[in-house]
């Protein structure tokens, strides 16, 4: 199953990208499911390297880290990025600056579209 996780809310105050994550995760290590996600808006802040939370905390950047890890592919909005100042450089391991474009075709793609 082609599936396509589309994540706005920030990383952290509420846990909508969080349970996304958590999902997109799960299904990531299922055999024969592939998964994209798209950071966009605040969620573009989800993607920021080298985070720092408390001990206990769950860091969004590993879990990226982790799905990206399974061969999901992970796009962040470019003009997301722009707003909030965050440099291709600063990118967590595995996510890629991405566009609108791409987004289409992903959604194209895709059988499954869930947003958070």
């Amino acid at each position: 199953m082609k599936t396509l996780f589309i994540l706005n809310g920030q990383p952290y105050g509420t846990e909508h990208s969080y349970n996304g994550l958590r999902l997109a995760g799960a299904l990531s290590k299922k055999e024969g499911e592939i998964i994209k996600i798209f950071l966009m808006g605040d969620a573009a802040s989800c993607a920021k390297r080298g985070q720092k939370v408390p001990q206990g905390y769950y860091s969004v950047e590993v879990m990226l880290k982790n799905i990206g890890r399974q061969n999901a592919e992970i796009g962040v909005c470019g003009t997301c990025m722009d707003a909030r100042g965050i440099t291709e450089a600063e990118l967590a391991e595995g996510a890629k600056r991405s566009t609108l474009d791409e987004l289409t075709l992903w959604t194209q793609w895709a059988e499954k579209v869930i947003t958070f």
